[in-house]
């Protein structure tokens, strides 16, 4: 087993290794469900998307991940922790076409991490509010031979059904071992208050086209309306509003870019009543307005 930059040099070889034999720099959707391999020959700028619990790891270059208010610098021989699915917006920083951003998302089996939470024993500290549900991490020793081994396993893919799921409970033990094992315990298992934001954020997810109150959240999370406010922010770092907000904005851009849509029949369809108010918003968060966003957009990033 390799450890430290050795380790990391390794991951960055099999990233390029995998991404030399693909069209384009990335990202790339590999044929192991949830492992996404990225790469890019210069820095970009910010990208709005949906992140879903993961780890994402940077082996060459560096990037900005930030969601609401609060922003995770991380560069290669680390990787950012994402243990809640929240909006985000996502910048590499450090890349060229001789020293090209690598990186890999491994998105998170929840089935899978509570498993290894169970049998390992590993039990969250009690807490009275809600962990960030994201961190920085560094990438070093058997962590980051997990997952070299699984970049790896993409090179056979006979391996892929029985080897896959093993590597993934090793990829969940150590970080589960790890500094911020027991913030990211109590998210999966949802003990104290996290697992009633989560339920609400879920519903939020399910009901974002619709008016949904604070009120009505913080009844489905059996919290006064100030406490749940106070704890979705220490959780996802935007207010209930914002993250609504940005889900309504994400999707409609989907609509105009994926599907055609015009910028009237996307603000309807994500719930907007007024056209103007939708391309203020939209105007705000994504830095032009959406009709000439839509047309510039080839396609929507949504992995950062």
């Amino acid at each position: 087993m390799q450890h430290g930059n050795s380790t990391i040099e390794d991951i960055a070889a099999a990233l390029r290794q995998y991404a030399d034999r693909q069209a384009g720099e990335g990202p790339y959707i590999t044929a192991i469900e949830g492992v996404i391999i990225l790469r890019s020959f210069c820095a970009k700028p910010p990208s709005h998307s949906i992140l879903k619990p993961a780890l994402c790891v940077v082996a060459q270059g560096a990037k900005w991940t930030s969601f609401g208010d609060k922003r995770f610098q991380y560069h290669a021989g680390q990787a950012l922790v994402v243990s809640v699915e929240m909006p985000s917006v996502g910048r590499v920083i450090e890349a060229s076409p001789d020293a090209p951003f690598l990186g890999v998302i491994i998105e998170f089996d929840s089935a899978i991490m509570r498993s290894v939470i169970e049998e390992a024993d590993i039990f969250p500290d009690k807490c009275d509010r809600a962990h960030c549900g994201a961190a920085v991490v560094d990438l070093n020793g058997a962590l980051a031979d997990s997952v070299l081994r699984l970049i790896r396993l993409l090179d056979t893919p006979r391996a892929w059904s029985t080897l896959a799921p093993m590597i993934r409970r090793e990829i969940c033990y150590w970080l589960l071992d790890g500094p911020h094992g027991a913030d990211i315990a109590q998210v999966v298992l949802g003990s104290n208050h996290s697992m009633s934001i989560i339920n609400a954020i879920q519903n939020l997810r399910e009901r974002f086209c619709e008016t949904v109150s604070i009120a009505e959240l913080a009844a489905i999370a059996r919290l006064g309306p100030s406490a749940f406010h106070r704890r979705f922010k220490e959780l996802t770092s935007l207010t209930p509003l914002q993250y609504q907000k940005q889900l309504r904005l994400l999707e409609a851009r989907r609509l105009m870019v994926s599907e055609g849509a015009n910028v009237e029949t996307a603000a309807f369809e994500v719930g907007y009543e007024s056209p103007s108010q939708f391309s203020r918003e939209y105007s705000r968060m994504f830095g032009m307005a959406p009709k000439r966003d839509s047309v510039k957009t080839k396609h929507l990033v949504t992995i950062t």
